[in-house]
């Protein structure tokens, strides 16, 4: 399994919402008697701070609370994090019922007095058809010849991880691969060895990008594209490098080299997002072609990283 595979079994984080003492310390009982890790939060608001601050994957909430009830915090989740499960824990007398927090998004409802019994069976069962979900989407997001993300994660996570790189201020950069006379290669060779390559490429960009922060793709066909977020120009081109040259390394592949666009991620006022990122892959792409044209096996930098600090050598602008 390769690292950039999405993991089928989830981690299962749980926030606990109550403003009663004793029933949160029943909560939390539970919650350890299961093995879950888990928060705490004494209500609504005190909770919307909790998201915001960490990642959980299923919300327990009481429906009344000071400051920001049940229901205004299930409608919160919804709208800002829809992955999130909630399961509305409620008395008797309560004003909403199983049907109005259930169309309000909620996943399940539990009713004050409840037995641990019934907590274990109704929390289980979101966990178990979160954890079907995530694997039902890894299978769309993964790439089943190299193990890596494939072209529709690429969208997906480009469109997340500019965005969040401009609002936090750190840099991002978009490193996109190809194999020169890989059709040469795949005629002469036939398919199976063809896949081979391929399959050696992504391990090559697993062992040489940065575990739980770089993203590697295959962007398509013999294309592969690279995520590089929080690095320097310099960084970018020693990654692009090293992969360049321990693909080269293979004796298997002579006939065969990389080729290498770099860009950096450049917010243009008054342009959408959409079209910013649509003008960073152009920009590698262009690079990428650029270093083609000139006999490929090399990396070439588009001007946004030469203007964002020293490049090393052998890496072209």
């Amino acid at each position: 399994m390769l690292r950039n595979e999405l993991p089928p079994e989830m981690t299962t984080r749980i926030l606990l919402v109550d403003d009663d003492p004793f029933i949160l310390e029943m909560l939390k009982g539970a919650m350890t008697a299961l093995g879950h890790a888990f928060d705490t939060a004494m209500d609504g608001e005190a909770a919307k701070e909790k998201l915001r601050q960490g990642e959980f994957t299923l919300v327990l909430t009481d429906l009344t609370m000071p400051r920001c009830d049940g229901m205004q915090l299930l409608k919160h989740i919804k709208e800002e994090y829809p992955g999130i499960e909630v399961i509305v824990i409620t008395g008797h007398a309560e004003h909403y019922g199983y049907t109005d927090v259930i169309r309000a998004g909620a996943s399940d409802f539990i009713t004050k007095p409840f037995g641990m019994d019934e907590l274990e069976a109704k929390v289980s069962r979101v966990i178990r058809e979160q954890t079907l979900i995530r694997k039902l989407e890894h299978l769309s997001m993964c790439d089943m010849l190299t193990d890596l993300y494939n072209r529709r994660c690429f969208e997906m996570k480009l469109h997340e991880e500019v965005p969040r790189a401009h609002r936090q201020g750190y840099p991002v950069f978009l490193a996109l691969l190809d194999v020169d006379r890989f059709k040469e290669y795949n005629d002469q060779h036939g398919h199976p060895a063809g896949d081979r390559v391929l399959q050696d490429i992504g391990r090559i960009l697993v062992q040489c990008t940065r575990e739980n922060v770089d993203w590697c793709f295959r962007f398509g066909g013999d294309e592969f594209a690279i995520i590089i977020p929080y690095a320097t120009a310099t960084q970018v081109g020693q990654v692009a490098d090293r992969i360049r040259e321990r693909y080269s390394q293979d004796s298997r592949y002579a006939s065969t080299s990389l080729s290498v666009g770099l860009a950096q991620f450049i917010r243009h006022p008054g342009s959408a997002w959409p079209e910013d990122i649509a003008d960073l892959v152009s920009r590698a792409d262009k690079a990428l072609y650029s270093g083609k044209e000139q006999g490929g096996n090399r990396v070439i930098a588009d001007s946004s990283l030469s203007c964002s600090g020293e490049l090393p050598p052998g890496t072209e602008p």
